[in-house]
């Protein structure tokens, strides 16, 4: 293990599964991912934007194959329809709070315009893909205080480091009655002799208080937390090198259910559940001139190994997105205890 890279819960000896990290164990292990962030805190506003850039090109002009997995569909995301019906990505991704969803809508818009002055005028309109949590226990949503601004500086922030827990779009989020946030991982893995990766990033802000399983069985006491109806959210992005078509993509994604259910997930009424999974293997052109194109993807007989990837860093992302983030007194001097806090304490009771 000491071979791995430390990732927040791995400090605590928390190891999802089998699979080997990838280089930083996050989401950029992905050739040519990058993650940027848009943190606000100001009064009661604890809030953001986080996006991830699947490629440093033009994402319109090189688009990417896409799927997703609507687990639990209690959500006011954008894009989704487009992604599911024509199997591509053609914009970077966003994830904000719920009712930023259309200050991120517009700023991918005009970035686009900007990028491609003939969107909406000789060619086809775009596609922006925002996802969304609802922050409203730590934070004050009413407020609406993200901008186009903002959004833009979290995609100009864009990097290969990412940074996690409580930043961007995890800034006030929660999960298991806990303090939530932003959490990466990746598992890498051999096909013909290749090496592949998978990665994660996941917005954690779901699971009521004392559902949360940990790798090594133990359960939060739920007599120290406050109990809660499930009414949060989850948004798991995957992402990977390895040729998939958008069918494939769909499948990867609804694993990622595997590895919120290992933590202790029910998919509550109130909880939106969303997983998009997006292949860096081959671009698609939108200004493609021949009628039959070559694609290279996955023999299905061999995808499981995508599949447990897909389902351990899921699970380690959630926790390290919780680890990752201290305490917090937020909006109306609500309350979330750090994950880290507890087992720290758990160690020191032994």
């Amino acid at each position: 293990m000491s071979s791995y890279p430390l990732s927040p819960s791995r400090r605590f000896g928390l190891i999802c599964g089998s699979l080997e990290p990838g280089p930083t164990n996050s989401i950029s292990d992905v050739n040519g991912v990058s993650v940027g962030h848009k943190t606000m805190r100001r009064g009661e506003v604890n809030t953001g934007f986080t996006a991830l850039l699947p490629h440093p090109g033009n994402v319109f002009q090189e688009k990417l194959s896409a799927g997703v997995e609507i687990i639990n569909g209690f959500g006011k995301s954008a894009g989704l329809i487009q992604v599911d019906e024509l199997g591509t990505l053609e914009t970077p991704i966003l994830l904000t709070n719920t009712f930023a969803v259309g200050s991120g809508v517009n700023a991918l818009i005009r970035q686009t315009i900007m990028k491609n002055p003939e969107v909406g005028r000789t060619t086809g309109t775009v596609n922006p893909v925002v996802l969304e949590c609802n922050d409203g226990y730590l934070s004050d949503i009413q407020a609406m205080s993200l901008t186009e601004s903002d959004a833009i500086a979290a995609l100009d922030a864009a990097s290969p480091e990412v940074e996690q827990g409580s930043v961007g779009a995890g800034a006030g989020m929660s999960a298991f009655g806990f303090k939530g946030g932003l959490g990466s991982a990746s598992r890498v893995f051999e096909l013909d002799g290749g090496r592949f990766v998978l990665g994660s990033l996941v917005l954690a802000n779901f699971g009521r208080s004392g559902d949360l399983i940990l790798p090594d069985g133990r359960r939060p006491d739920p007599k120290e937390l406050q109990s809660s109806e499930e009414r949060g959210s989850v948004i798991v992005v995957l992402a990977t090198d390895v040729p998939l078509e958008s069918r494939q993509l769909k499948r990867v994604a609804k694993r990622a259910g595997a590895g919120l259910a290992r933590l202790g997930a029910f998919y509550g009424n109130g909880s939106g559940d969303i997983a998009l999974a997006f292949s860096t293997a081959q671009k698609v052109l939108h200004q493609e001139e021949r009628d039959f194109v070559d694609r290279r993807c996955l023999n299905e007989d061999r995808i499981d190994i995508l599949f447990r990837a897909a389902a351990e860093t899921t699970q380690e992302a959630v926790l390290n997105a919780m680890i990752a983030s201290p305490a917090m007194k937020g909006r109306n001097r609500h309350e979330r205890p750090s994950l880290a806090d507890w087992l720290q304490d758990t160690l020191n009771e032994l």
